[in-house]
């Protein structure tokens, strides 16, 4: 069993969250104890097939760390050491590539990831794969879906979910008019059809990025990020959750608010010297379901947050 050194937990027990009680933000517990290269924004882990675990982050041609223990994590090259020109046209010139989702699936590694500008939504998500994730090792699969200054959304913010039918999914976005769905081909990791769903819209405010499904017991769970990112210190960024039966949705919160209706129920949030923790991914384990999320210290440098999931009586998550 992996184990994973935890923060001291304020106040609220993680059996008083299981009886369905909602903590105060002043009583959320700290992230786990990591120790290493732990400096990352829009982090996201995968368990590898032989033991220990690949992170990739945002960072000049996708960031890449290794850990064999969940704790310890240490430096491991970028995705495209020689860079990635066919992503130039949509980043200004900038190598900074955005908010990998990496996951394994059919022997090899999975690298969803976008190229934008901030606040544009002349956006793009690019696929990228490999048998090894190692620096270097990474084939450009091409272009899955793009957006310009016309379209009422943002092709940011990648994730892959594959379903109980074995039908794969890539929910992506970033204000504008919300979280969106589209349809893969499995052979291909490419996009199967035209359709664009909506699964999650904040009318009136449309700080709502970072979608995350992943699926617990008889629920797809649409993990999201709220208001305001990159701020450093300042930052006011928060996880929310929904579920839904289907992985098309419709997705809602603990009191029954469809998240495009602006529903969401709050899992995690600033305190203490945690600012803006978000961009969160999850996964599962060898002892259970691991939320990861970048959060911003004092000093506003943005570090690794990585905290155990749990669920309370009516099977609704829970950090701990």
């Amino acid at each position: 069993m992996v184990a994973l050194a935890l923060g001291p937990v304020l106040t609220v027990t993680p059996a008083a969250q299981a009886a369905g009680r909602t903590a105060a933000a002043a009583a959320y517990p700290g992230p786990g104890v990591v120790t290493g290269d732990i400096g990352v924004h829009d982090p996201a882990v995968v368990r590898r097939p032989g033991g220990g675990y690949l992170l990739a982050h945002t960072g000049d041609n996708i960031a890449l760390k290794t850990s064999a223990d969940r704790t310890a994590w240490r430096n491991a090259g970028v995705v495209f050491p020689d860079g990635a020109p066919w992503t130039t046209s949509y980043t200004g010139g900038s190598r900074t590539l955005w908010a990998p989702d990496i996951s394994y699936h059919n022997g090899k590694y999975y690298l969803y990831y976008s190229a934008s500008t901030f606040g544009s939504n002349t956006s793009a998500i690019f696929l990228a794969t490999s048998t090894t994730g190692a620096s270097g090792s990474w084939t450009n699969e091409g272009l899955v879906i793009s957006t310009n200054s016309s379209s009422t959304y943002n092709a940011i913010d990648p994730n892959l979910v594959v379903d109980d039918q074995g039908r794969w999914w890539l929910s992506f976005g970033s204000f504008w008019t919300g979280i969106k769905l589209i349809r893969l081909d499995p052979a291909t990791g490419k996009r199967l059809d035209s359709t664009v769903r909506g699964i999650a819209q904040r009318p009136g405010s449309t700080a709502i990025e970072a979608p995350y499904i992943y699926k617990h017991g008889g629920y797809y769970y649409l993990w999201a990020s709220f208001d305001a990112c990159c701020r450093g210190a300042a930052s006011t960024y928060r996880i929310m959750v929904g579920r839904s039966a289907s992985v098309t949705g419709p997705y809602v919160d603990r009191n029954g608010v469809a998240m495009t209706s602006g529903g969401g129920t709050q899992v995690l949030a600033g305190h203490g010297s945690v600012h803006g923790p978000g961009h969160q991914a999850v996964f599962g384990d060898v002892d259970g379901d691991i939320l990861v999320y970048h959060y911003y210290a004092d000093n506003g440098t943005a570090l690794l947050g990585i905290n155990k999931i749990g669920y309370d009586a009516a099977g609704w998550p829970f950090v701990y």
